[in-house]
């Protein structure tokens, strides 16, 4: 399993309600948000699991009251951050190992007993990942073949919601307002310095209009140096105290990130356009069959090494 660097980044950010009702509200089933009284919020993050795989990860777990044709219950948010650099298809596995420990542990702390029941959960996997996920979403999916009829009803159901944050555009990540939109479209922005540039300035906009305008501030800054230093910006960070206070700093700062991965960039082409150029001369060279290697590399600046593997493919 790939260590990420949301280990405190992201769990931080869903130790806050009103990330957990962003994340509800905006990317899950509506009607299942409809239902959510996001007042009654809960935070029971905490060491349940008897670990199964040998892996590092990262949950929290809320509870939410929900009201159901007049009856009122909680029903508890398990939500799995999964952020690796590929698609896990033991998800299911997994995810049906996390509820069972996280229903042992309300057995034991005796929030519920045998007898009373036990509450209903919504597991939710937000990923982020470059691929896009394939894993199966219910365990039952992944008996294969398919049972005969008579064998079906006892096999294992747990389905989890998805939450793939590449899957989302710009464009549908812009017609969502919140914060945490704009902390994905800042994910999403891989490799180009621009879109980033454009993501920070949206979710400065989204900020200024925030109520608690000063708390969400000094949230996503938080969570956007964490960022930052993870994509390596190498950049002045340090009097980072504000998105929106210290906007023009921070494009500054981007801008000559860019500038200097330009330098780079272009550094990089000129070396590799000198050895393609070395390696063409000490082709011709061996070809007149008139130089020894030790002659070619040093005419040509290459390592002999390499003249006597270029010799080997003539």
């Amino acid at each position: 399993m790939a260590t990420n660097h949301y280990d405190t980044g992201y769990k931080e950010l869903f130790s806050y309600p009103e990330f957990v009702h962003q994340l509800i509200e905006g990317f899950a089933p509506s009607e299942i948000a409809e239902l959510m009284d996001f007042s009654t919020l809960k935070n029971h993050s905490g060491n349940y699991i008897t670990p199964l795989f040998e892996e590092k990860f990262e949950d929290v777990v809320w509870s939410v009251e929900v009201t159901w044709k007049g009856v009122t219950q909680r029903v508890f948010l398990y939500i799995l951050l999964e952020f690796q650099s590929s698609v896990d298809r033991t998800m299911p596995i997994r995810l049906m190992h996390y509820v069972a420990c996280f229903y042992d542990h309300l057995l034991k702390t005796h929030v519920t007993t045998p007898s009373q029941g036990l509450p209903p959960v919504l597991p939710i996997v937000l990923y982020n990942g470059s691929e896009r996920w394939t894993a199966q979403q219910d365990i039952y999916d992944m008996v294969q073949p398919e049972p005969p009829a008579f064998l079906r009803v006892y096999q294992p159901h747990l389905r989890y919601y998805l939450i793939d944050e590449g899957r989302y555009t710009a464009e549908e990540l812009g017609q969502r307002q919140t914060p945490l939109s704009g902390v994905f479209s800042i994910e999403n922005a891989v490799g180009s310095r621009e879109a980033l540039q454009q993501a920070v300035d949206r979710i400065v906009g989204i900020i200024q209009n925030d109520p608690h305008k000063e708390r969400t501030d000094a949230i996503i800054t938080c969570w956007l140096k964490r960022h930052l230093r993870w994509l390596g910006a190498g950049i002045n960070l340090e009097q980072l105290n504000s998105l929106v206070e210290d906007r023009d700093m921070l494009a500054e700062n981007l801008e000559n990130w860019a500038k200097k991965e330009r330098m780079e960039g272009r550094q990089e082409g000129r070396q590799e356009g000198e050895q393609r150029r070395a390696e063409q001369t000490a082709r011709n060279l061996i070809q007149l069959g008139v130089l020894t290697d030790e002659q070619i590399a040093e005419a040509t600046g290459l390592a002999l090494a390499d003249v006597q593997a270029l010799g080997g493919q003539n």
